[in-house]
């Protein structure tokens, strides 16, 4: 574990980069999706199929870690790689997210906040220094500074507020991380949907000497539209040579719009999500299994991809599943739309490389539409 954390771009297509975050646990290739391990496990998924479908990454989740098994006790155990049986690079986020959404009866105050596990009811207090020395004894590749994500739409004031102290949190954060061979600890952008704030934060970002920056509150109620400005505001005031992550996005076309705005890094819990609920992610669409129609269907749901549960199963059989609630189901979709997401980001990879992303994203999108047409 001696190699160092670095970045580099090796091909661009306008503002678009294809290029490879360099760890000791191994190579990310970007742009990359991560799937979401949120609690030490990619849910419905073998962590042998989520690498077999071209994963080089997971993200795992402070909040839930922390309350359950809890972050000492995974210490103890090895670490988060063993814990999981993952030997590969770990993104985790700081928990703050989870705070605001799922705790119960949550204070925020400068030192961090004070919240009421959804699980028990039991007291925590997170703040930057506690988030950092979680994703320590975790022992994750890359850790995310502490922050406060807004629901937009909200006030400027309010984004304002959130944003600053947003920035008192990241240098905690940052000062707070324990350095050492191969690890990478990120800043998040705040600003709701201000260009004026969206822009000072990335600018105070840049000074802080991380080792990428993730734009943070976004894809959390706004329309598309906004989000893609605030990415087209947020991205020239952030560092070239560092990793660019966009927190929680999402849906593909989200992602193949931000790849062409120069995002390298993306998660989301949809494609698993979606997996478990009976819907699957696929070159030609999105196929809701629920429905009627694929009953009598032997068509797969993509004849031509290289991931089985795609390939090899029918529609009628996958219908079936979901109709009769089999766990089976939920496992093979989720591994489609795994495999899906990653062979999304490979075409994006290969077509910035060959200079031709304009091309691949309206094929991608073509097909989208023709295929849905059909259904």
């Amino acid at each position: 574990m001696t190699q160092a954390f670095s970045f580099s771009v090796l091909a661009t297509d306008g503002l678009a980069r294809q290029g490879e975050i360099h760890t000791p646990r191994g190579a990310i290739r970007t742009p990359a999706f991560m799937p979401v391990g949120t609690a030490a496990t990619v849910k419905a998924m073998f962590v042998e199929d989520v690498r077999a479908a071209g994963a080089d990454i997971l993200l795992g989740n402070v909040y839930h870690l922390m309350l359950r098994p809890g972050a000492e006790r995974i210490a103890r155990l090895g670490g988060l790689h063993e814990f999981m049986r993952w030997p590969y690079p770990i993104l985790t986020d700081s928990g703050g997210f989870q705070v605001m959404s799922l705790a119960k009866l949550r204070k925020l105050d400068e030192s961090g906040v004070t919240f009421q596990s959804h699980i028990d009811g039991s007291r925590h207090h997170l703040s930057p220094e506690r988030s950092m020395e979680i994703q320590d004894l975790l022992g994750s590749d890359i850790q995310m500074q502490l922050d406060e994500c807004v629901r937009l739409p909200c006030s400027e004031s309010e984004a304002e507020r959130a944003m600053r102290l947003s920035l008192r949190w990241a240098e905690r954060s940052r000062k707070a991380f324990r350095e050492r061979p191969g690890r990478a600890v990120f800043g998040i952008v705040q600003g709701g949907e201000s260009k004026r704030l969206r822009i000072e934060s990335a600018q105070a970002l840049a000074g802080m000497e991380f080792h990428g920056i993730a734009v943070g509150g976004l894809a959390v109620g706004e329309p598309q539209d906004v989000m893609l400005d605030m990415l087209e505001t947020t991205a020239p005031h952030l560092p070239e040579s560092k990793p660019r992550y966009l927190m929680g996005v999402g849906a593909p076309d989200d992602i193949i719009q931000a790849v062409a705005r120069g995002i390298d890094m993306f998660d989301c819990v949809m494609p698993t999500r979606a997996g478990r609920h009976g819907l699957a992610y696929t070159r030609h669409g999105r196929v809701t299994l629920r429905n009627a129609r694929h009953a009598d269907d032997p068509r797969p749901l993509d004849e031509a991809s290289s991931c089985p549960a795609a390939r090899d199963y029918s529609r009628a059989y996958l219908h079936h599943l979901v109709k009769a609630g089999e766990i089976l189901g939920m496992m093979l979709l989720t591994q489609a739309n795994v495999a899906y997401y990653q062979e999304l980001m490979a075409g994006l990879r290969a077509a910035i490389g060959a200079g031709r992303l304009a091309d691949f994203i309206a094929e991608t999108r073509a097909n989208w539409i023709e295929g849905e047409s059909a259904l």
